[in-house]
């Protein structure tokens, strides 16, 4: 395997990033403390069947009407799970045809929230033009358990994959999403959540992106198992998390969750590759990034890379300005409607 994965134009960048000093990860967490944590417009109350014994979705209250506007339903929902309560926000299209829609499930970043992903990533807007449903669900501290390894902070690291497969059962059973597409996305931590689920649960997912976040390393290793189609959107010069991965980060604030160790943006891709007999990659320039495609092979799955140049642990295309030591948003594309047409592409 090349030490030059990317055309010259990204073999420069690379060499800017190892000069860029690494920002400590406190930084991260000023993404939901330096951003106002945005809310939804509306609510409902839809009337749903008994949940099943073990897991109960309920309506919610109203929340907070900063976000824009997008035409459809809005809701702030509970699940109970593992005998405790779980919350998630929902978007659901506005058009009339009331079955079952593909479902997006975006998870937010650690030390954010479900609304901030929702105003940072301009997402609503882009499910609505594609009739999806899309939720939101909350971490647990505002972290999610990304990585296989315990911590004090959380002994069970598998909690937050059984939430998610309820979350996913419940949206199923109530007849508002479709089994064959459903979908997982997430920015950092939030990204590697979706890495995650797609590595563990390819029987679930019909398809991954994450953008800023990379699989999970060392002791607290995710390996793919199963051929899941995978999108990796990422900064060429991120100062929080490295496309060159983090195999050994800094220690945590006193108190709080360890901070998981992960592996390259492309050496991720490549162990998602390699579960699903992918062919060998195809490199090209785009305008603003560099693009690594991985054709699918007998199981029909697409790997994907995107390295976006002089952007750092931003979402592209977003009309948020990041918090001070995360770097430029990249223009080149926007990352809502490039995840949402990957992922529509796909079907399980």
């Amino acid at each position: 395997m090349s030490s030059n994965p990317f055309p010259p134009s990204s073999r420069r960048a690379a060499a800017r990033r190892t000069a860029i000093r690494r920002a400590p990860y406190a930084a991260a967490l000023a993404l939901g403390l330096a951003l106002t944590a945005a809310g939804l417009t509306g609510c409902s109350t839809d009337s749903r069947p008994p949940a099943a014994a073990g897991a109960s979705a309920t309506p919610g209250a109203s929340v907070p009407a900063s976000a824009p506007a997008v035409p459809g339903v809005d809701s702030r929902e509970r699940l109970s799970v593992d005998g405790g309560t779980r919350e998630y926000l929902v978007h659901r299209p506005a058009a009339a045809d009331g079955g079952p829609r593909p479902l997006l499930i975006a998870f937010h970043g650690r030390g954010a929230d479900a609304a901030q992903l929702r105003e940072q990533s301009g997402l609503d807007k882009a499910a609505e033009a594609r009739g999806m449903l899309l939720v939101y669900p909350e971490a647990l501290g505002r972290a999610w358990g990304a990585g296989s390894a315990p911590s004090p902070q959380r002994p069970d690291p598998d909690a937050d994959v059984r939430f998610t497969e309820a979350l996913v059962g419940e949206l199923v059973r109530t007849g508002r999403a479709d089994p064959h597409r459903v979908y997982v996305a997430g920015f950092s931590n939030g990204g590697s959540m979706a890495l995650r689920m797609a590595a563990q649960r390819p029987e679930l997912v019909a398809g991954a992106v994450s953008v800023s976040g990379e699989l999970p390393t060392g002791a607290a290793a995710v390996k793919p198992t199963g051929p899941v189609p995978v999108l990796t959107v990422y900064g060429a010069e991120d100062p929080v998390r490295p496309p060159a991965g983090l195999p050994t980060p800094g220690p945590a604030a006193p108190g709080e969750e360890p901070i998981t160790p992960t592996m390259s943006a492309r050496a991720g891709m490549e162990a998602f590759a390699a579960a699903a007999g992918a062919g060998a990659p195809v490199e090209e320039g785009k305008p603003g990034y560099d693009s690594v495609t991985w054709p699918p092979g007998p199981a029909g799955a697409t790997v994907r890379l995107l390295l976006m140049h002089g952007a750092g642990h931003t979402w592209p295309g977003s009309t948020m300005a990041p918090p001070a030591g995360f770097g430029s948003v990249s223009t080149a594309l926007d990352a809502s409607s490039t995840l949402l047409d990957f992922l529509t592409a796909q079907k399980r």
